[in-house]
């Protein structure tokens, strides 16, 4: 059975998407084909990686990708928004995904306040991920 492939897009990967797909893999790699990407690709913010580290996820070898470097590339069964700023700025993504989900999350690199605020707002969103994620397999469980 070959692995359904599912893309994680925001606007510039280097936060929710890169959660995403870290949880995702950690969660159901053996089940999914897992990539993420940005419209506007920067760098990881390294609060992304402190926080999946803190759930045994190591994303130290990851980078910020662009979705231009995956489009006429691979396909994918299910793209998966996960801001709201992407989701107003997608490109049509049919026939390059064949289903689409929003799910928008707050962006923690704009939490303003202390470093242990703003890192409390990147687990946060990192725990709202992972919950949404666990109930979305719950759902993928039944179908099959």
């Amino acid at each position: 059975m070959s692995k359904q492939s599912v893309l994680f897009l925001c606007a510039h990967n280097a936060a929710r998407s890169q959660m995403a797909e870290a949880l995702l893999r950690k969660h159901a790699g053996d089940r999914f084909d897992v990539v993420s990407a940005g419209l506007e690709p920067t760098t990881i913010h390294p609060l992304t990686t402190r926080v999946l580290n803190e759930v045994g996820v190591d994303v130290s070898g990851h980078l910020a990708k662009g979705l231009d470097g995956l489009m006429g590339k691979k396909s994918f069964q299910l793209a998966i928004i996960v801001c709201e700023r992407t989701q107003k700025n997608c490109p049509h993504i049919f026939p390059f995904a064949l289903q689409r989900l929003d799910w928008p999350f707050e962006d923690p690199a704009e939490a303003q306040g202390t470093e242990e605020e703003q890192l409390q707002k990147f687990r946060d969103v990192r725990d709202q991920i992972e919950a949404r994620i666990l109930e979305w397999l719950k759902t993928q469980q039944a179908v099959q």
